[in-house]
């Protein structure tokens, strides 16, 4: 596979819209639910910015079927949509999945909305990955994941224990009990606590993107500094 084929991987967003009350509950224990609101806004405004930047096709997953027709203003570029059904996020993660490839899609890179470190020298990573190895899993340093992708459908996953962090281990016994070849990159980190917060600052301090500029602008007015 050339690096032609690599760059026609398909990213894959899964993302609540974010409202008041919805996601973020840890964080927002913290901040207060208007401000727990405003970051979600900023994160999914981050992670649009990558999906205008990705270099082959891209579809938004929203949490739900009433949000598709928002959905479809988010981007500027060609994108679609693929509305998660019910289930748990590993019964919705394997429905998309399947529809995707049932259209034709086969490199499907999948990311959330709460990991704005994620940069495009990480997803050039990941999408090489897929040139030689079946699954690529981006880890967080939770234990969890904040970016995986496969060359083929995945294997069950629904069971596994998401939101923990036993995830990241969990879903690669899984995919090696299928057969599948797996390439891990560095591990990341993804927002969930306030902590999270004062660390992004610093990391994001030099990044040039605007949606980054912007949340790190945010934090900084609302004290989510450093001293």
């Amino acid at each position: 596979m050339n690096a032609e084929q690599s760059d026609s991987s398909t990213l894959v967003v899964f993302f609540r819209r974010p409202a008041p009350g919805v996601g973020k509950q840890r964080i927002a224990a913290d901040l207060g639910a208007q401000r727990a609101l405003e970051l979600g806004q900023m994160l999914l405004a981050a992670t649009i910015e990558d999906a205008e930047a990705w270099p082959g096709p891209v579809v938004l997953a929203p949490a739900a079927v009433t949000d598709a027709a928002w959905a479809e203003g988010l981007l500027s570029r060609p994108f679609s949509t693929s509305p998660q059904p019910a289930g748990s996020l590993g019964q919705r993660i394997n429905a998309v999945d399947a529809q995707l490839r049932d259209a034709g899609a086969e490199l499907l890179i999948y990311i959330g909305s709460d990991a704005p470190v994620l940069d495009e020298s990480y997803y050039a990573a990941a999408r090489r990955a897929l040139c030689a190895h079946d699954v690529v899993l981006g880890p967080a340093e939770d234990g969890g994941v904040t970016l995986m992708g496969a060359r083929q459908a995945w294997p069950d996953i629904a069971g596994l224990p998401w939101s923990t962090g036993k995830l990241a281990e969990a879903l690669a016994a899984r995919c090696r009990d299928a057969g599948m070849s797996i390439c891990y990159l560095e591990p990341r980190y993804d927002i969930d606590v306030q902590a999270d917060l004062l660390r992004l600052t610093r990391d994001l301090a030099h990044d040039c993107r605007p949606a980054r500029r912007r949340l790190v602008a945010w934090l900084e007015r609302n004290r989510m500094v450093t001293g």
